[in-house]
Protein backbone atom coordinates (compact mmCIF):
# COMPACT_ATOMS: atom_id res chain seq x y z
CA UNK A 1 0.00 0.00 0.00
CA UNK A 2 1.13 3.02 -1.24
CA UNK A 3 2.14 6.05 1.59
CA UNK A 4 -0.41 9.02 2.07
CA UNK A 5 0.60 11.98 0.64
CA UNK A 6 -0.38 14.06 3.39
CA UNK A 7 -2.23 12.97 6.90
CA UNK A 8 -5.21 14.30 7.10
CA UNK A 9 -7.17 14.21 10.68
CA UNK A 10 -10.53 12.61 11.50
CA UNK A 11 -12.46 14.23 14.34
CA UNK A 12 -15.38 12.13 15.80
CA UNK A 13 -17.93 13.05 18.33
CA UNK A 14 -18.21 10.75 21.95
CA UNK A 15 -21.01 11.41 24.01
CA UNK A 16 -21.48 7.89 25.69
CA UNK A 17 -21.25 3.37 24.95
CA UNK A 18 -23.99 1.79 24.56
CA UNK A 19 -23.47 -2.35 24.75
CA UNK A 20 -21.04 -1.94 21.66
CA UNK A 21 -21.79 0.95 19.92
CA UNK A 22 -20.44 4.55 20.00
CA UNK A 23 -22.65 7.16 20.48
CA UNK A 24 -23.47 9.26 18.61
CA UNK A 25 -24.35 6.49 15.68
CA UNK A 26 -22.42 8.88 13.24
CA UNK A 27 -19.40 7.79 15.09
CA UNK A 28 -20.10 4.15 15.41
CA UNK A 29 -20.92 4.55 11.41
CA UNK A 30 -17.54 6.10 10.88
CA UNK A 31 -15.03 3.56 12.71
CA UNK A 32 -17.02 0.59 11.25
CA UNK A 33 -16.22 1.78 7.39
CA UNK A 34 -12.70 2.69 8.66
CA UNK A 35 -12.57 -1.36 10.02
CA UNK A 36 -14.41 -2.39 6.92
CA UNK A 37 -11.43 -1.00 4.34
CA UNK A 38 -9.15 -1.30 6.89
CA UNK A 39 -8.56 2.22 6.93
CA UNK A 40 -5.35 3.56 8.85
CA UNK A 41 -4.73 6.46 6.92
CA UNK A 42 -5.94 8.89 8.95
CA UNK A 43 -5.54 9.95 12.59
CA UNK A 44 -8.52 10.20 14.32
CA UNK A 45 -9.50 12.04 17.27
CA UNK A 46 -12.62 11.53 19.95
CA UNK A 47 -14.04 14.65 20.83
CA UNK A 48 -16.13 14.23 23.62
CA UNK A 49 -19.63 16.10 24.74
CA UNK A 50 -19.08 15.63 28.67
CA UNK A 51 -16.39 16.68 30.47
CA UNK A 52 -16.59 13.44 32.90
CA UNK A 53 -14.97 11.00 30.14
CA UNK A 54 -12.54 7.80 30.95
CA UNK A 55 -9.90 8.58 28.23
CA UNK A 56 -8.57 5.13 28.65
CA UNK A 57 -12.30 3.20 28.32
CA UNK A 58 -12.21 5.30 24.98
CA UNK A 59 -9.48 4.72 23.16
CA UNK A 60 -8.51 0.86 24.65
CA UNK A 61 -12.32 -0.44 24.92
CA UNK A 62 -14.28 1.03 21.78
CA UNK A 63 -11.79 1.26 18.98
CA UNK A 64 -10.29 -2.39 18.77
CA UNK A 65 -6.95 -1.84 17.28
CA UNK A 66 -7.43 1.94 15.65
CA UNK A 67 -5.50 4.08 17.64
CA UNK A 68 -7.32 7.61 18.99
CA UNK A 69 -6.75 10.87 20.81
CA UNK A 70 -9.22 12.37 22.50
CA UNK A 71 -9.18 16.30 22.48
CA UNK A 72 -11.69 18.89 24.37
CA UNK A 73 -14.12 20.68 21.69
CA UNK A 74 -12.28 24.20 22.33
CA UNK A 75 -8.76 22.10 21.71
CA UNK A 76 -10.47 21.20 17.75
CA UNK A 77 -9.06 23.40 14.95
CA UNK A 78 -11.30 26.65 14.35
CA UNK A 79 -12.16 25.60 10.83
CA UNK A 80 -14.45 22.64 12.61
CA UNK A 81 -15.77 24.37 15.63
CA UNK A 82 -18.67 25.30 13.83
CA UNK A 83 -19.36 22.22 12.42
CA UNK A 84 -21.38 18.90 12.76
CA UNK A 85 -18.91 15.72 13.29
CA UNK A 86 -17.60 13.91 11.77
CA UNK A 87 -15.39 16.04 9.96
CA UNK A 88 -11.93 15.67 8.28
CA UNK A 89 -9.29 18.18 7.96
CA UNK A 90 -6.11 18.33 5.94
CA UNK A 91 -2.77 18.45 7.65
CA UNK A 92 -2.17 22.28 6.97
CA UNK A 93 -6.09 22.87 8.48
CA UNK A 94 -6.85 25.23 5.80
CA UNK A 95 -9.60 22.83 4.07
CA UNK A 96 -12.34 21.14 6.07
CA UNK A 97 -15.07 18.24 4.94
CA UNK A 98 -18.41 18.32 7.13
CA UNK A 99 -20.91 15.73 7.69
CA UNK A 100 -21.39 12.05 7.85
CA UNK A 101 -22.10 11.04 4.01
CA UNK A 102 -19.17 13.96 2.72
CA UNK A 103 -16.53 12.11 5.39
CA UNK A 104 -17.76 8.33 4.71
CA UNK A 105 -17.06 8.73 0.55
CA UNK A 106 -14.04 10.83 1.37
CA UNK A 107 -12.35 8.04 3.63
CA UNK A 108 -13.58 5.31 0.78
CA UNK A 109 -12.04 6.99 -2.09
CA UNK A 110 -8.96 7.86 0.15
CA UNK A 111 -8.56 4.24 0.99
CA UNK A 112 -8.88 3.19 -3.07
CA UNK A 113 -6.47 6.07 -4.24
CA UNK A 114 -3.76 4.52 -1.64
CA UNK A 115 -4.35 1.08 -2.93
CA UNK A 116 -6.35 0.60 -6.36
CA UNK A 117 -6.72 -2.83 -6.16
CA UNK A 118 -9.31 -2.19 -3.25
CA UNK A 119 -12.11 -2.39 -6.10
CA UNK A 120 -14.52 -4.03 -3.43
CA UNK A 121 -14.41 -0.57 -1.21
CA UNK A 122 -14.52 1.74 -4.02
CA UNK A 123 -17.59 -0.43 -5.63
CA UNK A 124 -19.25 0.47 -2.04
CA UNK A 125 -19.77 3.75 -4.02
CA UNK A 126 -22.26 2.32 -6.08
CA UNK A 127 -23.41 2.83 -9.98
CA UNK A 128 -21.91 6.13 -11.29
CA UNK A 129 -19.71 6.57 -7.61
CA UNK A 130 -23.22 8.60 -6.71
CA UNK A 131 -24.14 6.49 -3.46
CA UNK A 132 -25.30 8.90 -0.93
CA UNK A 133 -23.55 12.16 -2.71
CA UNK A 134 -26.95 14.27 -3.02
CA UNK A 135 -26.89 16.02 0.04
CA UNK A 136 -30.23 14.93 3.01
CA UNK A 137 -31.82 18.27 1.77
CA UNK A 138 -32.81 16.58 -1.83
CA UNK A 139 -31.96 12.94 -1.69
CA UNK A 140 -34.64 11.17 0.24
CA UNK A 141 -31.80 8.38 0.61
CA UNK A 142 -29.44 10.31 2.45
CA UNK A 143 -31.72 11.80 4.58
CA UNK A 144 -32.94 8.35 5.65
CA UNK A 145 -29.68 7.00 6.24
CA UNK A 146 -27.76 10.29 7.50
CA UNK A 147 -30.61 12.39 10.10
CA UNK A 148 -33.76 10.01 10.28
CA UNK A 149 -32.94 6.36 10.99
CA UNK A 150 -29.63 7.32 13.41
CA UNK A 151 -31.83 9.94 15.08
CA UNK A 152 -34.56 7.42 15.48
CA UNK A 153 -32.58 4.52 16.79
CA UNK A 154 -31.01 7.15 19.12
CA UNK A 155 -34.09 8.02 20.42
CA UNK A 156 -35.42 4.60 20.68
CA UNK A 157 -32.62 3.38 22.91
CA UNK A 158 -32.37 6.64 25.49
CA UNK A 159 -36.49 6.84 26.01
CA UNK A 160 -38.45 5.28 28.61
CA UNK A 161 -39.71 2.30 28.57
CA UNK A 162 -43.11 3.50 28.42
CA UNK A 163 -42.20 5.43 25.60
CA UNK A 164 -40.73 3.31 23.32
CA UNK A 165 -42.84 0.52 22.98
CA UNK A 166 -44.18 1.24 19.08
CA UNK A 167 -41.72 0.95 16.71
CA UNK A 168 -39.86 3.80 15.16
CA UNK A 169 -41.63 5.71 11.99
CA UNK A 170 -38.55 5.78 10.25
CA UNK A 171 -37.87 2.07 10.98
CA UNK A 172 -41.40 1.24 9.41
CA UNK A 173 -40.68 3.63 6.89
CA UNK A 174 -37.11 1.45 5.94
CA UNK A 175 -39.30 -1.91 5.93
CA UNK A 176 -41.71 -0.37 2.94
CA UNK A 177 -38.69 0.56 1.03
CA UNK A 178 -37.11 -2.73 1.67
CA UNK A 179 -40.05 -4.15 -0.20
CA UNK A 180 -40.47 -1.66 -3.01
CA UNK A 181 -39.78 -2.96 -6.39
CA UNK A 182 -35.84 -2.74 -7.59
CA UNK A 183 -34.41 -0.74 -10.03
CA UNK A 184 -31.01 -0.91 -11.44
CA UNK A 185 -29.53 0.20 -14.69
CA UNK A 186 -29.11 -2.82 -16.13
CA UNK A 187 -32.79 -4.53 -14.74
CA UNK A 188 -34.18 -4.90 -18.35
CA UNK A 189 -31.49 -7.87 -19.02
CA UNK A 190 -31.86 -9.40 -15.48
CA UNK A 191 -35.94 -8.88 -15.40
CA UNK A 192 -35.60 -11.08 -18.76
CA UNK A 193 -33.15 -13.68 -17.19
CA UNK A 194 -35.27 -14.05 -14.38
CA UNK A 195 -38.33 -14.81 -16.25
CA UNK A 196 -36.42 -17.38 -17.83
CA UNK A 197 -35.86 -18.82 -14.89
CA UNK A 198 -39.12 -18.61 -13.67
CA UNK A 199 -40.55 -20.14 -16.94
CA UNK A 200 -37.61 -23.35 -16.98
CA UNK A 201 -38.12 -23.65 -13.03
CA UNK A 202 -34.50 -23.46 -12.32
CA UNK A 203 -32.57 -23.21 -9.40
CA UNK A 204 -30.03 -20.70 -9.03
CA UNK A 205 -26.56 -21.39 -7.73
CA UNK A 206 -26.31 -18.98 -5.06
CA UNK A 207 -23.16 -18.27 -3.65
CA UNK A 208 -23.15 -18.59 0.48
CA UNK A 209 -20.27 -17.49 2.73
CA UNK A 210 -19.61 -20.48 4.72
CA UNK A 211 -16.94 -19.98 8.22
CA UNK A 212 -14.02 -21.29 5.90
CA UNK A 213 -14.39 -17.98 3.92
CA UNK A 214 -10.69 -16.49 3.90
CA UNK A 215 -10.72 -12.34 4.89
CA UNK A 216 -10.84 -11.52 1.10
CA UNK A 217 -13.79 -13.58 0.50
CA UNK A 218 -12.34 -15.66 -2.35
CA UNK A 219 -13.03 -18.84 -0.95
CA UNK A 220 -16.77 -19.18 -1.18
CA UNK A 221 -18.69 -22.26 -0.60
CA UNK A 222 -21.77 -22.74 -3.43
CA UNK A 223 -24.88 -24.16 -2.49
CA UNK A 224 -28.28 -24.50 -4.44
CA UNK A 225 -30.79 -21.72 -2.62
CA UNK A 226 -33.67 -23.24 -1.92
CA UNK A 227 -35.69 -20.99 -4.00
CA UNK A 228 -35.04 -19.51 -7.22
CA UNK A 229 -33.06 -16.35 -6.37
CA UNK A 230 -31.31 -14.52 -9.32
CA UNK A 231 -31.03 -11.13 -7.23
CA UNK A 232 -29.18 -13.50 -4.57
CA UNK A 233 -26.74 -14.49 -7.68
CA UNK A 234 -26.46 -10.92 -9.20
CA UNK A 235 -26.03 -9.57 -5.82
CA UNK A 236 -22.99 -11.93 -5.04
CA UNK A 237 -21.32 -12.24 -7.78
CA UNK A 238 -21.13 -8.39 -7.38
CA UNK A 239 -19.51 -8.78 -4.54
CA UNK A 240 -17.35 -11.09 -5.22
CA UNK A 241 -16.31 -9.15 -8.69
CA UNK A 242 -17.13 -12.12 -10.66
CA UNK A 243 -19.01 -12.76 -13.59
CA UNK A 244 -22.45 -12.46 -13.32
CA UNK A 245 -23.40 -16.37 -14.10
CA UNK A 246 -26.40 -16.86 -16.36
CA UNK A 247 -29.87 -17.98 -15.48
CA UNK A 248 -30.26 -20.38 -18.13
CA UNK A 249 -29.10 -20.73 -21.78
CA UNK A 250 -30.22 -17.71 -24.50
CA UNK A 251 -33.33 -16.29 -24.24
CA UNK A 252 -35.94 -17.49 -26.36
CA UNK A 253 -37.86 -15.46 -28.65
CA UNK A 254 -40.37 -15.13 -26.13
CA UNK A 255 -38.73 -14.16 -23.87
CA UNK A 256 -37.09 -11.09 -25.77
CA UNK A 257 -40.28 -10.22 -26.98
CA UNK A 258 -41.75 -9.75 -23.87
CA UNK A 259 -43.04 -6.27 -22.95
CA UNK A 260 -40.86 -4.17 -20.29
CA UNK A 261 -43.88 -3.66 -18.17
CA UNK A 262 -44.70 -7.46 -18.39
CA UNK A 263 -41.41 -8.27 -17.05
CA UNK A 264 -41.56 -9.97 -13.35
CA UNK A 265 -39.78 -7.37 -10.67
CA UNK A 266 -36.44 -7.88 -8.53
CA UNK A 267 -36.65 -8.11 -5.03
CA UNK A 268 -34.43 -6.33 -2.58
CA UNK A 269 -31.23 -7.77 -1.51
CA UNK A 270 -29.93 -5.14 0.11
CA UNK A 271 -30.50 -1.86 0.92
CA UNK A 272 -31.01 0.30 -2.07
CA UNK A 273 -31.44 -2.72 -4.49
CA UNK A 274 -29.16 -5.80 -5.74
CA UNK A 275 -25.87 -4.38 -4.52
CA UNK A 276 -24.06 -3.60 -1.70
CA UNK A 277 -22.89 -0.32 -1.41
CA UNK A 278 -21.95 2.19 1.96
CA UNK A 279 -26.19 2.56 2.61
CA UNK A 280 -25.69 -0.87 3.85
CA UNK A 281 -22.72 0.28 6.11
CA UNK A 282 -24.49 3.13 7.59
CA UNK A 283 -27.54 1.46 8.03
CA UNK A 284 -25.89 -2.22 9.64
CA UNK A 285 -24.55 -0.06 13.37
CA UNK A 286 -28.05 1.37 13.73
CA UNK A 287 -30.28 -1.39 12.42
CA UNK A 288 -27.90 -3.32 15.04
CA UNK A 289 -28.34 -1.34 17.72
CA UNK A 290 -32.07 -1.23 17.42
CA UNK A 291 -32.73 -4.97 17.22
CA UNK A 292 -30.37 -5.63 20.60
CA UNK A 293 -32.49 -3.09 21.87
CA UNK A 294 -35.58 -3.91 21.00
CA UNK A 295 -34.27 -8.23 21.96
CA UNK A 296 -33.53 -6.97 25.36
CA UNK A 297 -36.87 -5.68 25.72
CA UNK A 298 -38.84 -8.64 24.78
CA UNK A 299 -40.36 -7.19 21.67
CA UNK A 300 -41.88 -9.06 18.67
CA UNK A 301 -39.95 -8.42 15.51
CA UNK A 302 -42.42 -9.92 13.39
CA UNK A 303 -43.50 -6.60 11.86
CA UNK A 304 -39.99 -6.30 10.40
CA UNK A 305 -39.65 -9.33 8.35
CA UNK A 306 -37.22 -7.40 5.26
CA UNK A 307 -34.75 -5.58 7.76
CA UNK A 308 -34.52 -8.80 9.81
CA UNK A 309 -34.08 -10.94 6.51
CA UNK A 310 -31.53 -7.88 5.37
CA UNK A 311 -29.80 -7.57 8.63
CA UNK A 312 -29.18 -11.52 8.25
CA UNK A 313 -28.15 -11.37 5.06
CA UNK A 314 -25.73 -8.43 5.22
CA UNK A 315 -23.64 -10.57 7.67
CA UNK A 316 -22.92 -12.87 4.69
CA UNK A 317 -20.68 -10.11 3.25
CA UNK A 318 -17.28 -10.69 2.76
CA UNK A 319 -15.66 -8.31 5.55
CA UNK A 320 -18.64 -7.11 7.29
CA UNK A 321 -18.14 -10.55 10.20
CA UNK A 322 -14.55 -9.08 10.20
CA UNK A 323 -14.99 -5.60 10.51
CA UNK A 324 -17.99 -6.38 13.34
CA UNK A 325 -14.99 -7.96 15.41
CA UNK A 326 -13.03 -5.07 15.26
CA UNK A 327 -15.62 -2.69 16.49
CA UNK A 328 -16.77 -5.30 19.08
CA UNK A 329 -20.17 -5.75 17.41
CA UNK A 330 -21.87 -9.08 18.48
CA UNK A 331 -24.23 -9.67 15.39
CA UNK A 332 -27.71 -11.10 16.60
CA UNK A 333 -28.74 -14.59 14.95
CA UNK A 334 -31.82 -16.01 13.55
CA UNK A 335 -32.88 -17.94 17.20
CA UNK A 336 -32.57 -14.85 18.76
CA UNK A 337 -34.56 -12.93 16.88
CA UNK A 338 -37.20 -15.15 15.57
CA UNK A 339 -40.84 -14.49 16.72
CA UNK A 340 -44.31 -15.96 17.45
CA UNK A 341 -46.17 -17.15 14.38
CA UNK A 342 -49.62 -16.02 16.17
CA UNK A 343 -48.91 -12.07 15.46
CA UNK A 344 -49.99 -10.43 12.12
CA UNK A 345 -47.40 -8.63 10.22
CA UNK A 346 -48.28 -4.83 10.19
CA UNK A 347 -49.31 -3.32 7.25
CA UNK A 348 -47.33 -0.68 6.19
CA UNK A 349 -49.35 1.02 3.58
CA UNK A 350 -50.05 3.62 6.01
CA UNK A 351 -46.87 4.74 6.68
CA UNK A 352 -45.76 7.86 5.62
CA UNK A 353 -43.27 9.23 3.66
CA UNK A 354 -40.40 11.68 5.69
CA UNK A 355 -41.79 13.96 3.80
CA UNK A 356 -44.76 13.34 3.35
CA UNK A 357 -47.18 15.98 1.26
CA UNK A 358 -50.20 17.56 2.29
CA UNK A 359 -54.06 16.07 2.05
CA UNK A 360 -55.04 16.28 -1.50
CA UNK A 361 -56.51 19.28 -2.43
CA UNK A 362 -60.35 18.70 -4.12
CA UNK A 363 -60.67 22.49 -5.39
CA UNK A 364 -56.56 22.01 -6.95
CA UNK A 365 -56.35 22.79 -10.17
CA UNK A 366 -53.26 22.23 -12.79
CA UNK A 367 -51.05 24.55 -14.73
CA UNK A 368 -49.11 27.74 -14.03
CA UNK A 369 -52.84 30.62 -14.99
CA UNK A 370 -55.11 29.33 -12.19
CA UNK A 371 -52.48 29.70 -9.57
CA UNK A 372 -51.12 33.23 -10.32
CA UNK A 373 -54.70 34.15 -11.30
CA UNK A 374 -55.68 32.88 -7.64
CA UNK A 375 -52.46 35.05 -6.24
CA UNK A 376 -53.28 37.85 -7.91
CA UNK A 377 -57.17 38.01 -7.10
CA UNK A 378 -56.50 38.67 -3.90
CA UNK A 379 -56.80 42.31 -4.03
CA UNK A 380 -54.55 43.31 -1.03
CA UNK A 381 -52.02 41.08 -2.26
CA UNK A 382 -52.54 43.14 -5.68
CA UNK A 383 -49.72 45.74 -5.25
CA UNK A 384 -47.35 43.29 -3.42
CA UNK A 385 -47.24 40.87 -6.08
CA UNK A 386 -47.18 43.04 -8.91
CA UNK A 387 -43.59 43.74 -8.19
CA UNK A 388 -42.37 39.88 -9.14
CA UNK A 389 -43.54 41.00 -13.25
CA UNK A 390 -42.05 44.65 -12.76
CA UNK A 391 -38.69 43.69 -11.67
CA UNK A 392 -35.54 46.04 -10.81
CA UNK A 393 -33.50 45.54 -13.77
CA UNK A 394 -29.87 45.45 -13.81
CA UNK A 395 -28.37 47.41 -16.79
CA UNK A 396 -25.17 45.69 -18.17
CA UNK A 397 -22.01 48.27 -17.44
CA UNK A 398 -20.04 49.78 -14.81
CA UNK A 399 -23.11 48.79 -12.20
CA UNK A 400 -23.14 44.51 -13.14
CA UNK A 401 -19.01 44.71 -12.94
CA UNK A 402 -19.02 44.67 -8.90
CA UNK A 403 -22.42 42.27 -9.09
CA UNK A 404 -20.38 40.19 -11.64
CA UNK A 405 -17.23 39.97 -8.93
CA UNK A 406 -18.93 39.19 -5.73
CA UNK A 407 -20.79 36.00 -7.33
CA UNK A 408 -17.63 35.39 -8.59
CA UNK A 409 -16.39 35.25 -4.80
CA UNK A 410 -19.35 33.42 -4.16
CA UNK A 411 -19.83 31.09 -7.04
CA UNK A 412 -19.50 28.01 -4.72
CA UNK A 413 -22.90 28.54 -3.38
CA UNK A 414 -24.63 31.52 -4.63
CA UNK A 415 -24.11 31.55 -8.01
CA UNK A 416 -26.83 29.52 -10.30
CA UNK A 417 -27.52 27.82 -6.55
CA UNK A 418 -29.30 24.36 -7.56
CA UNK A 419 -33.36 24.35 -6.44
CA UNK A 420 -33.02 24.10 -2.05
CA UNK A 421 -29.47 25.11 -2.49
CA UNK A 422 -30.51 28.73 -3.25
CA UNK A 423 -32.39 28.33 0.10
CA UNK A 424 -29.84 26.84 1.88
CA UNK A 425 -27.57 29.98 0.91
CA UNK A 426 -30.57 32.40 2.35
CA UNK A 427 -30.78 30.76 5.58
CA UNK A 428 -26.66 30.69 6.17
CA UNK A 429 -26.20 33.67 5.20
CA UNK A 430 -29.09 34.87 8.07
CA UNK A 431 -28.20 32.72 10.87
CA UNK A 432 -24.80 34.49 10.01
CA UNK A 433 -26.36 37.96 9.90
CA UNK A 434 -24.71 38.48 6.56
CA UNK A 435 -26.09 39.83 3.36
CA UNK A 436 -26.25 37.70 0.29
CA UNK A 437 -26.36 38.31 -3.72
CA UNK A 438 -27.63 34.89 -5.24
CA UNK A 439 -28.69 33.82 -8.38
CA UNK A 440 -31.19 31.13 -8.12
CA UNK A 441 -31.64 27.96 -10.73
CA UNK A 442 -33.42 24.88 -11.10
CA UNK A 443 -36.66 25.86 -9.79
CA UNK A 444 -37.91 22.04 -10.44
CA UNK A 445 -35.66 20.63 -8.10
CA UNK A 446 -37.28 22.99 -5.00
CA UNK A 447 -38.96 20.52 -2.96
CA UNK A 448 -39.66 20.06 1.02
CA UNK A 449 -37.32 18.81 3.23
CA UNK A 450 -35.98 18.68 6.77
CA UNK A 451 -35.33 22.48 6.73
CA UNK A 452 -37.49 24.31 4.02
CA UNK A 453 -41.57 23.96 3.86
CA UNK A 454 -42.94 25.58 0.55
CA UNK A 455 -44.17 28.22 0.56
CA UNK A 456 -42.00 30.06 2.54
CA UNK A 457 -43.77 33.12 3.52
CA UNK A 458 -46.56 34.25 5.57
CA UNK A 459 -48.09 36.04 2.63
CA UNK A 460 -48.14 33.05 0.18
CA UNK A 461 -49.19 30.50 2.81
CA UNK A 462 -52.51 32.22 2.98
CA UNK A 463 -52.92 31.68 -0.39
CA UNK A 464 -51.20 28.74 -2.36
CA UNK A 465 -51.21 25.42 -1.21
CA UNK A 466 -47.85 22.85 -1.32
CA UNK A 467 -48.96 21.47 -4.79
CA UNK A 468 -49.71 25.09 -5.91
CA UNK A 469 -46.04 26.07 -5.13
CA UNK A 470 -45.05 23.29 -7.08
CA UNK A 471 -46.50 23.94 -10.09
CA UNK A 472 -45.32 27.46 -10.08
CA UNK A 473 -41.51 25.74 -9.50
CA UNK A 474 -41.90 23.73 -12.50
CA UNK A 475 -43.35 26.28 -14.95
CA UNK A 476 -40.58 28.34 -13.31
CA UNK A 477 -37.66 26.44 -15.60
CA UNK A 478 -39.47 26.88 -18.99
CA UNK A 479 -37.43 29.94 -20.01
CA UNK A 480 -34.86 28.31 -22.89
CA UNK A 481 -34.27 29.97 -25.61
CA UNK A 482 -35.68 27.48 -27.67
CA UNK A 483 -39.50 28.06 -26.21
CA UNK A 484 -42.14 30.08 -27.78
CA UNK A 485 -42.03 33.96 -26.09
CA UNK A 486 -45.20 33.50 -24.21
CA UNK A 487 -44.00 30.01 -23.07
CA UNK A 488 -40.97 31.56 -21.75
CA UNK A 489 -42.59 34.92 -20.06
CA UNK A 490 -44.93 32.59 -18.49
CA UNK A 491 -41.21 31.09 -17.04
CA UNK A 492 -40.13 34.24 -16.44
CA UNK A 493 -43.14 35.09 -14.17
CA UNK A 494 -43.22 32.07 -12.00
CA UNK A 495 -39.54 32.73 -11.74
CA UNK A 496 -40.51 35.83 -10.18
CA UNK A 497 -42.86 34.59 -8.17
CA UNK A 498 -41.12 31.75 -6.71
CA UNK A 499 -38.25 34.11 -6.07
CA UNK A 500 -40.83 36.86 -4.47
CA UNK A 501 -41.84 34.24 -2.02
CA UNK A 502 -38.35 33.66 -1.05
CA UNK A 503 -37.91 37.36 -0.23
CA UNK A 504 -40.68 37.92 1.67
CA UNK A 505 -39.80 34.73 3.79
CA UNK A 506 -36.30 36.58 4.33
CA UNK A 507 -38.08 39.94 5.15
CA UNK A 508 -40.08 38.26 7.65
CA UNK A 509 -36.99 37.92 9.74
CA UNK A 510 -35.58 41.41 9.62
CA UNK A 511 -34.20 41.75 5.57
CA UNK A 512 -34.60 44.29 2.94
CA UNK A 513 -34.64 42.15 -0.31
CA UNK A 514 -34.77 42.57 -3.65
CA UNK A 515 -35.81 40.41 -6.52
CA UNK A 516 -33.61 41.85 -9.21
CA UNK A 517 -33.21 40.90 -13.11
CA UNK A 518 -30.25 41.06 -15.12
CA UNK A 519 -29.31 42.40 -18.28
CA UNK A 520 -29.13 41.70 -21.19
CA UNK A 521 -31.85 38.52 -20.87
CA UNK A 522 -29.48 36.32 -22.79
CA UNK A 523 -26.75 36.84 -20.42
CA UNK A 524 -28.52 33.66 -19.19
CA UNK A 525 -32.13 31.87 -18.87
CA UNK A 526 -31.81 31.94 -15.25
CA UNK A 527 -31.17 35.79 -14.90
CA UNK A 528 -32.89 36.74 -11.25
CA UNK A 529 -30.99 38.01 -8.47
CA UNK A 530 -31.59 38.02 -4.82
CA UNK A 531 -30.08 40.84 -3.11
CA UNK A 532 -30.37 40.85 0.50
CA UNK A 533 -29.14 43.36 3.41
CA UNK A 534 -30.34 42.65 7.08
CA UNK A 535 -31.85 45.57 8.47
Amino acid sequence: MKESVAEEHLYLGFSHQYKDSVFPLHTSISLFLLSYCDCKLFKVFLVPTGENVDDQLMTKNLLGDLEAHVISRCQLPLIVQSCCLPAVVVKDGKFCRAGLSVVLRHIIQKTYEADPSRKDVLELLGFKKTCLKACAEVSQWTRLCEISIPRAVEGFLTASPEDCQAIPPHILQLERKLGEPVRVHNDDKIRRQKLQQQKAGAKAAVPVLGEEATEEGKTVEMHEHPLPSLELSVAFSKLLVQEVPNAVNRESCCIRGTKTSDLPLLDHIFAEGLYFTLTDIVLLPCIHQFLVSSKKQGKNLINLPLIFSWYQRVQEVPGVKKAAGKCNMEFLQLPELASPPEEQPQDLSSVPDELGEEKEDSNFIGGPRPTMTKLMSVSHRKMVLKQSFLLIHAPAGPWTGPIYHLLSVLEKVALHACGVATDMVIEHCIKAGAAFVISPCCYGFIQNTMKFKYPQSHQFKEILSYKEHMILCRFADQTAVQLPPERRLIGKQCMGLVDLDRAQAAEERNYSVQVISMEPESCSPKNNMLVGIPT
